[in-house]
């Protein structure tokens, strides 16, 4: 079988994880790598024994597919120019920074017949993927999303970095109409909000509480769900899963025995397999579209919020 011919743009603290997994891959040949950090490309570049280059354009002739995981701010640009040269790309998440620019990348990648996934990677979490099939009449939802500040992430805050995998996991789960929406968040040690609270109420009466912080010490990445007949209680980072059903004497648990393996390298084997033989499921960009959205619709109310505040200080 002929290998798909793959480049990786932005060789990051993330970017780093896709040209491991993709060198590592069988029906995948890393041509390239880029960075416009010479040094990183290089060191990079020797440890795995694959050239690099600072300009993304220079690969374009030579490969099929390209992992994007550069600043945010670049998505749209590099997506495009790929795609334009009908080349299947996978983007890290947010797709993009406005609306606006992910339908043009959506509308190209459809009307070339390429393959575009983004990358929301706890769709491909193997304890996720239990749960999804459990979760039934959802009532109510609560995340928290927490960690440590870092300076890797500048061009957003923790709506766009952190908050919109949930968004993406819970607009899936319940997949009804929005009827209601509020937002707060706030900055403390950078100039967009360090710490965000979502509250979604959905047509049919679920409703999702959403926190995502980059203040917090020890790093958390937790969804509960409660249902009619159970509670669940997902812990993305340590791929485990339990589930409280309700039984004569209050809540049984059960801890479910989960067959861990690393997300990334999930998601890009099946960005793979979307490229050789059409195996995807559902509609990714579409639905990192959707989080897009609804991401943008949370930093509007907390600017809103935000304006309310100060004149009322």
């Amino acid at each position: 079988m002929k290998k798909i011919r793959a480049g990786v743009v932005g060789v990051g603290s993330l970017g780093q994880h896709h040209v491991r997994i993709l060198k590592s891959l069988p029906n995948v040949e890393l041509v390239c790598i880029c960075d416009t950090d010479k040094k990183a490309a290089q060191q990079l570049s020797e440890l795995h024994k694959v050239p690099f280059i600072t300009d993304y354009k220079e690969m374009t002739a030579h490969i099929d597919a390209v992992t994007i995981a550069t600043p945010t701010f670049l998505h749209h640009e590099i997506g495009k120019h790929f795609l334009s040269h009908n080349i299947h790309a996978l983007i890290e998440k947010p797709i993009t920074l406005k609306l606006e620019d992910a339908d043009e990348l959506i509308a190209l990648a459809r009307e070339r017949n390429l393959v575009m996934m983004v990358g929301h990677i706890e769709r491909h979490n193997a304890a996720y993927r239990r749960v999804e099939k459990l979760a039934n009449k959802v009532k109510f939802i609560e995340v928290h999303r927490l960690g440590p500040f870092t300076q890797r992430i500048k061009d957003c805050g923790v709506v766009l970095d952190l908050m919109i995998h949930d968004f993406d996991i819970i607009l899936s789960l319940v997949n009804q109409e929005i009827a209601y929406l509020d937002a707060v968040g706030i900055n403390v040690l950078s100039d967009h909000e360090d710490i965000a609270n979502v509250r979604i109420k959905f047509t049919n009466g679920t409703i999702a509480n959403i926190t995502a912080s980059r203040l917090t010490p020890d790093k958390q990445r937790k969804i509960r769900i409660f249902q009619e007949d159970a509670y669940l209680s997902l812990d993305y980072q340590n791929q485990e899963v339990k589930i409280y059903r309700k039984s004569l004497l209050g809540l049984k648990k059960e801890h479910l025995e989960i067959m861990k393996e690393e997300p990334l390298k999930a998601e890009l084997e099946n960005f793979v397999s979307s490229i050789i033989d059409g195996s995807r499921c559902g509609k990714p960009d579409i639905e990192a579209r959707n989080a897009l959205e609804l991401a943008l619709k949370c930093l509007n109310i907390i600017a809103q919020n935000n304006e309310v505040y100060r004149r009322n200080r």
